[in-house]
């Protein structure tokens, strides 16, 4: 595709206002990431849209529409039907003769497009930062004639519901891992013991150093590992940000160690998330925004713990109905230890982490899968915009 085809966007397409009156009784929709327009009672299970709809731009099939501060996530959609999205999405048609929205759509996804959004915003934090539409109208777009645009959306299109069948089989994995656990589990709802019952001494339950323990000044380059809330955030431990302390600093809060086996729950922010700490971890230190928890293994198994509070019905009520704050969600370390713990025997656990690994093995494999499929479509949009295809 030769530079003859590069048009300004602008040069093709509008922004569009047009506001919902009082009695408009349309669906409501969300632009996502990965699907596009979808309804907002499917996509967030639950509404979180206004009951009161008037202000709400009003969107017609074909036109298109995305979330003004996280189009950079490629966060945009075509939309399929009249209906109402909220007033933070910008919303533009194109003319017919010269573009297939469909094709602009995939290209305002695309890796090229992407790599361009960040000269367009404007915004202090960068996931904050908004584009408006006479900013993305500046875009130079590639063209070529419609013909052209509907083959490559086809070939696209292919492409990206292979992708889509991996998300799905990634999701159902995820899904089974709780039907299994429910399964097996969730009939139990009278606690037999709680987590400080769990602990086979004092101190095994424990958050990190507090104040002037551990200043942010005393973070060094290498060291002993801090392990904070970005490491249990997804749910599963990662190593994320680098912190360190002194082996000198590190003399003065060994009490705070994290052990193999221990569980990391999150007490701030995020509160709730937890991660098994792995056999291989070095010597590490937790922060005071992790609550790390040592169980005697002859009793319970720390990855059915872990296991235990994201799915357990008894350990979610109990920490969803307690993570309340002025300011934002969090626990303590007393909520923590109060936490009651339906403990199944030893050897159910074990059948159960047995399943868990050998579906997170499955999983690894499916994400590895999913990496090598968006590496392999990104090649396929680079010809595609670049006239290669």
């Amino acid at each position: 595709m030769t530079s003859n085809y590069l048009t300004r966007l602008g040069d093709f397409a509008k922004e569009i206002s047009r506001r919902a009156g009082s009695e408009a009784n349309l669906p409501v929709y969300s632009v996502t990431k990965h699907q596009g327009f979808v309804p907002s009672l499917e996509y967030f299970k639950k509404q979180v849209f206004s009951r009161d709809t008037k202000g709400y731009k009003m969107v017609a099939a074909g036109e298109l529409a995305y979330a003004t501060i996280h189009l950079d996530e490629g966060s945009i959609g075509v939309c399929p039907k009249l209906s109402l999205i909220s007033p933070m999405y910008t919303v533009f048609s194109v003319d017919e003769t010269k573009a297939d929205a469909t094709y602009l759509e995939r290209f305002l996804k695309s890796p090229k497009a992407l790599s361009a959004y960040p000269t367009l915003s404007k915004g202090s934090v960068h996931r904050r930062a908004a584009i408006s539409f006479a900013r993305l109208a500046e875009l130079p777009v590639p063209l070529p004639p419609l013909p052209e645009q509907r083959r490559i959306t086809a070939i696209l299109g292919k492409a990206d519901a292979l992708r889509a069948k991996r998300r799905e089989a990634i999701a159902k994995l995820d899904q089974l891992l709780k039907s299994v656990f429910l399964e097996m589990f969730g009939d139990t709802t009278v606690a037999t013991t709680s987590v400080a019952g769990l602990a086979p001494s004092a101190g095994a339950i424990r958050t990190g150093p507090f104040g002037s323990q551990l200043l942010h000044s005393e973070f060094v380059d290498h060291g002993i590992a801090v392990l904070g809330i970005d490491n249990a955030v997804s749910n599963a431990f990662a190593w994320a940000k680098p912190r360190f302390i002194t082996e000198e600093k590190y003399s003065q809060l060994s009490r705070y160690r994290v052990n193999p086996g221990d569980v990391l729950i999150t007490i701030m922010g995020t509160c709730g998330r937890c991660a098994v700490v792995p056999d291989d971890i070095p010597t590490a230190i937790n922060t005071k925004h992790l609550c790390c928890i040592t169980i005697d293994r002859t009793r319970c198994d720390p990855e059915f713990l872990h296991s235990y509070f994201l799915l357990h019905p008894v350990a979610r009520n109990y920490l969803e109905s307690r993570a309340k704050g002025a300011i934002m969600a969090g626990l303590n370390m007393g909520i923590i230890k109060e936490l009651p713990v339906a403990l199944p025997s030893i050897e159910k656990q074990r059948h159960f982490v047995s399943i868990k690994k050998s579906l997170g093995r499955q999983l690894e494999q499916a994400l590895t899968q999913e990496n090598r499929f968006d590496e392999l479509f990104a090649g396929l949009q680079q010809h595609a915009f670049a006239g290669t295809l």
